[in-house]
């Protein structure tokens, strides 16, 4: 086997584990709302999030297409030499380039994931490859303007949208329902919860699991597998199916630290706020999956949960969880470059496959270390909708709390 091809089967691998990561990372952004609310017990919510997620998959490429040719520029897209390789780089260089990014992605999950903060898995991915970008190619190899276009601006903008729509829906949905027992409300919105919460979870599907097809289907353009043109028609099955079963698999499994953190711990939610608050994500989700923009599904959950509590009177909204949020969202980009940028000149500095090895083994033991660090306080269905403790702020139940699983 070759050095190429060695370096192109653990890429694969590494992006299936980002999917996978990403899966359990944003299973919050679709069910902590209804599993708070008691809307769908906690094993079902990931259950049915996880077939959601498996079938968006297979709805649309348009974000993957966004990946292939608006963060890096490693290909000529014109002239003689449309579809080479730029000057300068290799197809065992541009390699480098995505792995080290995913690297980056990968460890920023897991690290965001083990405080229990729902951070970006979308941005994690664009940073580490900007990062091993600039690493490798400097300014130059960085699509500034899709970025800008495609990445910043739906960022800036839509976890606003989403709290002002989801505000804008809890006031009238409590207005509409003012005469009401607060019993058929919950009853009755419950319900509405589980469709809301199901549409969520397909449209993290036709959005998140697309760019983990898109890095994949880079790297088999850079070596020649594919053709860049042909992305926008489709992609390969197996890399489709493959990237569809990973983020489920990751669904399935829970992110409970960051279910509970969304579920618990940024607003004291009831039932029609968690319907306006999924209702707000999935409109706002499928509309930027549409036009191929890579949004975080996050960002958009996080702001609509925010807005379904300004948008309730009197609601509790604990503005210390939704600070360390933002500072999360602010150094997910920056944070994830780095390790990027680390981990090309590490592989880089070695050299050929045996460089891709070393970071591939770095990953493997820092991403076994924080899963070590997980369990020792332990989240899971168990204890996920235990009370929050306000003044530790940490998603992690508090030792006196009858509703602690005996693991935690």
């Amino acid at each position: 086997m070759t050095a190429e091809m060695i370096i192109l089967v653990l890429l694969i691998v590494t992006a299936l584990g980002f999917d996978f990561t990403n899966g359990f990372h944003d299973t919050g952004n679709a069910m902590a709302t209804s599993i708070a609310t008691g809307a769908l017990k906690p094993k079902v919510a990931v259950g049915l999030s996880a077939i959601l997620n498996l079938v968006g998959a297979f709805l649309s490429v348009e974000v993957a297409a966004t990946i292939t040719k608006d963060v890096l520029k490693i290909q000529n897209t014109s002239g003689e030499g449309a579809g080479t390789l730029v000057e300068g780089l290799d197809a065992n260089k541009a390699l480098i380039i995505i792995f080290a990014g995913l690297i980056g992605a990968i460890l920023w999950n897991l690290f965001t994931w083990l405080f229990g903060l729902p951070s970006s898995s979308s941005h994690a991915l664009f940073g580490g490859l900007i990062g091993s970008g600039l690493a490798a190619i400097g300014t130059t190899g960085i699509n500034w303007h899709g970025i800008l276009g495609k990445i910043i601006v739906p960022a800036l903008f839509a976890p606003v949208i989403a709290c002002v729509v989801a505000a804008v829906g809890t006031l009238l949905i409590y207005a509409i329902t003012n005469g009401m027992s607060e019993l058929k409300k919950e009853r009755g919105f419950r319900r509405g919860q589980i469709a809301s919460a199901s549409l969520v979870s397909l449209a993290h599907g036709t959005g998140d699991a697309q760019k983990t097809m898109g890095v994949i289907a880079l790297a088999l353009i850079a070596t020649g597998h594919l053709d860049a043109a042909s992305v926008a028609h489709g992609l390969p099955f197996w890399v489709v199916f493959a990237c569809a079963g990973a983020i489920a698999l990751g669904t399935w499994l829970g992110g409970w630290r960051i279910i509970r953190t969304l579920g618990k711990g940024l607003v004291e939610i009831k039932a029609p706020q968690g319907m306006a608050a999924e209702a707000s994500s999935a409109a706002i989700i499928l509309t930027s999956s549409v036009a191929g923009m890579a949004l975080s599904t996050t960002h958009v959950a996080t702001g609509s949960i925010l807005g379904s509590g300004l948008g309730k009177k009197g609601a509790e909204v604990r503005w210390g969880v939704a600070g360390r949020m933002a500072i999360a969202w602010v150094t997910t980009l920056p944070a994830a470059a780095i390790v990027g940028a680390l981990c090309f000149w590490l592989a880089h500095l070695i050299g050929g496959a045996p460089g891709a090895i070393v970071i591939f083994a770095i990953l493997a033991a820092l991403s076994g270390y924080m899963y070590w660090r997980a369990q020792q306080q332990k989240i899971d269905a168990s204890n996920v909708n235990a009370e929050w403790d306000a003044e530790a702020e940490t998603p992690v139940p508090t030792s006196g709390d009858p509703t602690t699983s005996t693991q935690a």
